[in-house]
């Protein structure tokens, strides 16, 4: 693993145009398909868009690959059946609930689990077949994934790693992926995950009839949030030579099927084109805040977004709330109680979030409904205002959340609603909350207690 960590390179950008040889000259030059190709190769077209899909949408890469992805046994339904991944949402398989739901953290199990073993939906909305719809996974590992490699056919897949670093192979290189990093694999690429630190749990959202873009940045202006040249897709590595028995798991209307073939995927020698995977390293996000009065909204921490047709509406973003400066006069600065028509799913990656004192904790995960009331914790809320003379600027430190926000309304999955993990006193974090309604106002109290003090000196 030593070598493998000491050669791996990067090309930065996000949406380029990118250009990769493992082997010089192995790349055509003037057109994409010759006669023959150079080395011997293949050339193989992946399409992410249609063809027709205007330039600027337009996404695709040609692979120059010692043997075709075509080369393959038939597929037939993975035994044993995978019954925990949803890709159309029904009544048959979740169920809609608008209260406020939290899990702790589940654990890695103690018995031999990969990467597909362990990834299981908690909601989603939507259908893969209808090319319209998101689900949030969350998975648990402890091996790699051994002579296979995996393909979604339904959409993108966003990996947020909370614990464990994970090593990520791909038809156009490979992607070292640590907690507090993100990775993307859009629909159709194979890709097979080995973990470095012996154990792994973490977050997936999946996208369908989508791909993830930056989000515009309006009255921002040209710079700020994440930048494009912090993205970083592979370079082109090859695997050769005969891998008997060697499986491909594909993901096909949320049900799994395998294939058998005899030579690793892995076998691209060369490639172009724009539509890759790709990494992205959440410390590199440049936040902007507030810094007169009142807290922004979390759209401006959104690091990628799957647009709908409805401009300013989103099928799925992707936010974080990193470290950063708090600034805002008379402000209650941790996120306001609201409530919203889309709808959130929250994780942790380390730390604590700002709103959640207690109970909200790394590797958890919260679902907050269209319209389901939400907000500060009653001890976030009564720590916040006991301050309200003391209101210096302070920093958050330590700490990484995100959110998975989108239009549509999540159904919840049978096995998260009947968790060990469900946090059944949710609940009771607001319970708490009392009434400090005065008919003086704060401000004519503050008013009568300078004036009696002026009295006093008098």
């Amino acid at each position: 693993m030593g070598e493998k960590l000491a050669d791996l390179e990067y090309q930065p950008g996000f949406g380029n145009h990118f250009s990769s040889e493992a082997i010089a000259g192995a790349l055509p030059r003037d057109q994409n398909s010759p006669l023959v190709c150079p080395l011997g190769l293949y050339a193989e077209q992946i399409s992410g868009t249609s063809f027709t899909s205007p330039r600027k949408l337009n996404q695709r890469s040609w692979l120059y690959r010692i043997k075709p992805s075509v080369t393959h046994e038939p597929f037939k339904p993975r035994v044993p059946a995978h019954t925990r991944l949803v890709s159309e949402f029904d009544a048959s398989n979740s169920r809609t609930n608008p209260t406020q739901l939290r899990w702790r953290p589940e654990d890695v199990p103690d018995s031999p689990t990969d990467f597909v073993d362990g990834l299981y939906t908690v909601c989603g909305a939507g259908s893969s077949f209808l090319r319209h719809g998101f689900a949030i996974h969350m998975y648990t590992a402890n091996k790699g994934m051994k002579d296979s490699a995996f393909c979604n056919a339904d959409g993108d897949f966003l990996f947020v790693p909370q614990a464990g670093r994970v090593w990520i192979e791909t038809e156009c290189g490979r992607l070292l992926v640590s907690p507090g990093e993100i990775a993307v694999i859009p629909q159709g690429f194979r890709f097979s995950i080995d973990l470095l630190d012996g154990k792994s749990r973490g977050y997936v959202a999946e996208i369908y009839g989508a791909h993830f873009q930056l989000p515009d940045l309006g009255p921002i202006g040209a710079n700020g949030l994440a930048a494009p040249r912090d993205f970083l897709a592979p370079t082109a590595w090859f695997e050769e030579g005969l891998r008997p028995d060697y499986t491909i798991v594909h993901k096909f209307g949320g049900e799994l099927f395998t294939a058998k073939q005899d030579f690793s995927p892995f076998n691209v020698v060369a490639w172009h084109g724009n539509y890759v995977p790709y990494k992205y390293d959440l410390h590199k996000f440049c936040p902007y805040n507030t810094v007169l009065v009142d807290h922004g909204d979390p759209s401006v921490n959104t690091v990628l977004t799957a647009p709908t047709d409805k401009p300013g509406v989103a099928l799925l973003d992707f936010v974080i709330f990193p470290p950063r400066w708090l600034v805002a006069e008379h402000t209650f600065r941790p996120p306001y109680y609201h409530r919203n028509c889309m709808s959130e799913f929250m994780g942790l990656i380390y730390g604590a979030y700002e709103a959640k004192a207690d109970g909200f904790l790394p590797g958890g995960a919260s679902l907050h409904s269209c319209m389901t009331p939400h907000g500060p914790d009653t001890t976030t809320y009564e720590a916040t205002i006991a301050r309200v003379n003391a209101m210096a600027p302070s920093k958050l430190t330590g700490t990484m959340a995100f959110m998975f926000e989108s239009a549509l309304i999540p159904r919840v999955c049978h096995w998260a609603l009947e968790s060990p993990f469900l946090d059944h006193d949710y609940y009771q974090c607001w319970i708490g909350l009392k009434s400090h309604f005065s008919r003086i106002s704060l401000n004519e109290t503050n008013i009568e207690s300078t004036e009696k003090k002026n009295e006093a000196s008098e």
